[in-house]
């Protein structure tokens, strides 16, 4: 803790501050992090952090400090709006143009008149506002690192705790450093604060900061650094007085502060601390004290002019009066108002206040605020506490409809909410509010649904369903039931008749248009096809003919993927995305949709040129309107990555997957994430152990189980362990569908490891039949048709099930290499090392060498290590020259090999064999090697399928070894190979 002096002393916290300068030091060298500091009220967590924002200044870091307040919980985003409205202020700073080129930013700032953007309102405009923070962050510390600050966080509102995740666990390689402050004596059990700690506090870059009570000796320093700076009492309270103050403070620097000051004044100190904070107030003049008791009504910061206002004085009364009470260090004095020295001194006056005093002046300010523009959430907070509900209803509408504006939906609920629990009890309600009790309650819904609550939203249209006989309004109501049923993975039948009600009851309009959409979805959710692409269709017609562009584009993507699912033209389903995507529907989200689809479907179907140009123009949009995190610019941006995968550019693919964070806490994060294991495990990255052990919280979830474990069996077959791959797989084809595409994928994945077993029978049966019925057969019958990629897994699984039968030639993995050729480079490049080698056991060496040396040239290239080290593996045992390897200064690459070389290579041995001194220099470079095999134990059938050849030749192999040594077993010819210091199973001599 420290005193306000002029050393500006830090006492007792050099150990705090220590690990806070650890945090600061890693974002300013390039890993961000986030540190929680908690403690007592009083214990003196702001002194230590404004000592840490003064020492992040000096070091040339950008500093900004929101702070929430005890209503936040009504203001959305109030200590970002704070720091953003600080940071503004300053013309030459770095912080104002980055906020002003952002208008999800620009509006939180005074002054700004602009309504929410297009199309953006609820958890759309609240995926754009954390986007452009993070943007606006990720900017001005590519220039200066930045220490953003967020004050008592125990007030906070629900969106900014959101946002504090978000940024916790997205900031990556930022020079970023968050900390955020909390009272621990706050936290109650089910305080909304309690689960975030924990959450994050889970996370490896965030470190909690208990601020523990100061010592007795460094308390006694703290209270003499007072003494001495004029900070504590007239004259020093010594000997037994300091002692009791030291006892009764209980290591709070905040208490014995006061503790001091009121051992100076009175004989008897006070028995609480709020007596106590009283006992100071007390001392004051009377209109002091009524100026202080008005000041705390308003909240722990005032205006000057707002408070003159409130209190009625004259400009010399109330000067007089806040002089008085600023030398007291009650209230200190800023720019344009006053601010209480601490929160609780401003609790315990408010407290203090009678029933009737707190109620008018209350009022006051809500009348004052009125009159001033003052916002709709601190109007609303005055007038309920005022008892003025046509006030507070008309205040919390508007509040509602700001907040869903601003992207903060939960707090838009809350305010609607509180509309409807008045709305009985206020006459004219209806007049007041600017629209009806349904529409409120729609509104309310929708934010409960933004906010991510999709059953309270369900419940809140159920409620509203039974309360109305409006056809117009039945109709709305269906379909925002099915809507939101459909989105909590809730009751499909539910959401089926919902749907159906409301196409049945709506009249010919846009609404009809929108029930006919969402109807189609509900029944393409339950696979009813055809009645899916009629009801789709006539959405369609309807769209058109009434206007209503959003639900045409809606119908547009719902039938192309009907269309794609169950047609047999994937041609068409092109063209109608291709129609959707033309101009805008006014709804940004559904505009994202379109495109996605779109270059989804060209990917899937091998038009990888065409699909990178989509979801660039995509990304690009997204990036343009701050939607960059919205689900669908999520979407794209791991389909840009895809393709990257596909076309070969890794470089570009893992640079994006730089963005897809590992510390992942949600559902949409950890789908991200588990996109970047395609690289990373074909490269692997050490990184890919650590973001598969996070997204294993999310194997429940079937889309980021199929990925996720299915990478983490391909990493498990590169390590040598087929065992651990096939656990992964099992347990990724129980979760599928039997008729989902992707098992064909998996069941090749899981043949692989039951071919490197050698397994047969039927396990590799098994899924080979899965394969087959999913590539053959869709939710409703026949398949119509299977894009290029899954026909190429396809064949990658027959050829796999035939290596695993011993049954293999290399046809099977020629037609598995041509099925891949449609672009995608590293599966071509796989199936052509199995090619390879089944082109080694047919004898074939020139035609396996040529394969073989195209994946060794594409897996370089890639940067895929384990499949290099695999390649290189299986050329070292063929004998083949490694195209990749750098040629030794002097010497030509294409210098002849040898006389004795080329004998070695017509006998189909490797050349440049090391000549083995004593017993072992008869041997050939082929005969030392199948020696160490025999050494290493393996018999002649596993030491052919290591070399490559036939068992018959290993055992000529072996009869000459034992001839040319002059011994007769194995065992004996493996003593000799181990006493000439031949190392079992190396491949000694073929390393190129």
């Amino acid at each position: 803790m420290v005193a306000r002096t002029p050393q500006r002393v830090l006492i007792g916290r050099s150990a705090e501050l220590d690990r806070l300068v650890g945090v600061l030091d890693a974002a300013a060298a390039g890993l961000a992090g986030v540190a929680l500091v908690g403690g007592d009220a009083g214990i003196g967590k702001t002194r230590l952090v404004t000592e840490l924002c003064d020492l992040a200044q000096r070091r040339g870091f950008v500093t900004l400090t929101g702070q929430c307040a005890e209503l936040g919980d009504a203001l959305p985003y109030l200590p970002l709006a704070d720091a953003l409205r600080g940071a503004a202020a300053d013309a030459g700073g770095l912080v104002g143009p980055a906020v002003t080129a952002r208008p999800a930013l620009r509006r939180l700032l005074p002054g700004d008149e602009s309504g929410p953007a297009e199309g953006t309102t609820g958890g759309l405009a609240q995926q754009r506002l954390f986007g452009s923070v993070l943007d606006m962050l990720s900017e001005v510390a590519g220039r200066q690192p930045v220490l953003f600050v967020f004050e008592d966080l125990h007030w906070a509102d629900r969106s900014t705790r959101d946002l504090l995740v978000f940024l916790t666990r997205m900031l990556q390689r930022e020079r970023v450093c968050l900390v955020g402050t909390y009272r621990t004596d706050d936290l109650h059990r089910r305080h909304p604060l309690r689960p975030v700690l924990a959450e994050l506090r889970r996370l490896p870059l965030v470190t909690s900061v208990e601020v523990p009570p100061l010592g007795d000796d460094d308390m006694a320093e703290y209270l003499a650094v007072l003494d001495r700076y004029g900070e504590g009492p007239a004259g020093p309270v010594a000997g037994p007085g300091l002692t009791t103050v030291i006892e009764r403070a209980g290591g709070n620097p905040f208490f014995a502060e006061e503790l001091l000051a009121a051992g100076a004044e009175r004989a008897r100190l006070p028995g609480t601390l709020a007596d106590l904070l009283l006992a100071r107030v007390e001392t004051l003049s009377d209109t002091a004290r009524q100026v202080l008791r008005v000041a705390a009504v308003a909240g722990r910061r005032v205006g000057h002019d707002l408070l003159r206002d409130a209190t009625g004085l004259g400009d010399l009364p109330l000067e007089d009066a806040l002089r008085e009470i600023v030398s007291q260090r009650l209230l200190t004095a800023g720019s344009d108002g006053y601010t209480f020295r601490h929160a609780l001194l401003q609790e315990a006056v408010y407290d203090d206040l009678l029933p009737g005093e707190r109620t008018r002046l209350h009022t006051a300010f809500a009348a004052l605020l009125a009159g001033r523009g003052g916002s709709p959430a601190e109007l609303a907070h005055h007038h309920l506490a005022g008892h003025d509900l046509p006030g507070a209803l008309r205040a919390s509408v508007e509040a509602g409809r700001i907040a869903a504006g601003l992207g903060a939906p939960a707090e838009a609920h809350r305010h609607f909410g509180r509309a409807l629990e008045v709305w009985d009890q206020v006459p004219e309600a209806e007049l007041l509010a600017g629209e009806s009790r349904a529409r409120i309650a729609l509104s309310g819904a929708a934010a409960a649904a933004a906010a991510g609550d999709y059953h309270r939203a369900a419940e809140q249209v159920r409620r509203l369903r039974h309360e109305t006989d409006d056809p117009v309004l039945i109709a709305e109501t269906g379909e925002r039931l099915s809507y939101y049923l459909a989105d909590a993975g809730g009751d499909e039948a539910e959401g089926v008749a919902a749907a159906r009600e409301a196409v049945d009851v709506a009249p010919h309009s846009p609404l009809l248009a929108r029930a006919l959409a969402t109807y189609a979805r509900a029944l393409f959710r339950q696979y009813h096809d055809e009645e899916a692409a009629a009801t789709a269709s006539r959405a369609l017609e309807v769209a058109e003919a009434t206007g209503a562009r959003d639900a045409e584009v809606s119908a547009l993507v719902s039938l192309a993927l009907i269309e794609e699912e169950f047609g047999s033209s994937v041609e068409h389903a092109v063209d109608l995305l291709t129609r959707a995507t033309r101009r805008a529907s006014g709804d940004l989200s559904i505009d994202l949709r379109a495109r996605f689809n779109l270059a989804r479907i060209h990917y899937e179907n091998g038009a990888l040129a065409v699909a990178a140009r989509i979801t660039e123009d995509g990304v690009r949009l997204a990036g343009e309107t701050g939607l960059t995190w919205s689900t669908f610019g999520t979407d794209l941006r791991f389909l840009h990555y895809l393709v990257h995968y596909a076309d070969g550019d890794w470089d570009a693919a893992e640079r994006l997957a730089g963005g897809f964070g590992v510390r992942v806490g949600t559902r949409a994060e950890a789908q991200l994430s588990s996109f970047a294991l395609f690289v990373e495990v074909g490269r692997g990255r050490p990184v890919a152990d650590e973001r598969l052990r996070w997204l294993s919280r999310f194997w429940s979830d079937e889309l980021i189980g199929y990925m996720a474990r299915g990478m983490a069996a391909e990493q498990a077959l590169w390590r040598g362990d087929p065992l651990t791959a096939l656990d992964h797989v099992d347990a990724v084809v129980a979760a599928l569908e039997p008729f989902d595409p992707s098992v064909i994928r998996i069941a090749a994945t899981g043949l692989w490891a039951l071919a490197d077993l050698g397994r047969t029978g039927e396990p590799c049966d098994d899924l080979m039949r899965r394969a087959r019925w999913a590539a053959q057969n869709g939710p409703n019958g026949p398949r119509g048709r299977l894009g290029p990629e899954g026909m190429a897994w396809l064949a990658r699984a027959e050829a796999e099930w035939h290596r695993a039968h011993g049954t293999e030639d290399p046809q099977v993995w020629r037609r598995a290499t041509a099925a891949f050729g449609f672009g995608f480079r590293y599966e071509e490049a796989r199936s052509r090392w199995r090619l390879a080698e089944s082109l080694l056991r047919t004898g074939d060496r020139a035609a396996a060498r040529a394969e073989w040396e195209h994946a060794v040239h594409v897996a370089a290239a890639l940067g895929a290590r384990p499949f290099l080290e695999t390649l290189r593996s299986v050329g070292a045992r063929a004998g083949f020259p490694d195209p990749t390897a750098a040629t030794p200064a002097g010497t030509s690459a294409a210098s002849p090999a040898a006389p004795g070389d080329a004998r070695e290579i017509a006998a189909g041995e490797p050349p440049g064999a090391a000549r083995e001194p004593a017993r072992l220099s008869a041997l050939t470079a082929r005969e030392r090697e199948v020696l160490a095999h025999v050494a290493g134990g393996l018999a002649n059938r596993e030491i052919g399928e290591q070399l490559f050849i036939s068992q018959k030749t290993v055992s000529v192999h072996v009869s000459n070894i034992l001839a040319k040594l002059g011994v007769t077993s194995r065992t004996q010819a493996a003593a000799v190979a181990l006493q000439e210091g031949l190392s079992p199973g190396a491949a000694d001599g073929n390393t190129v």
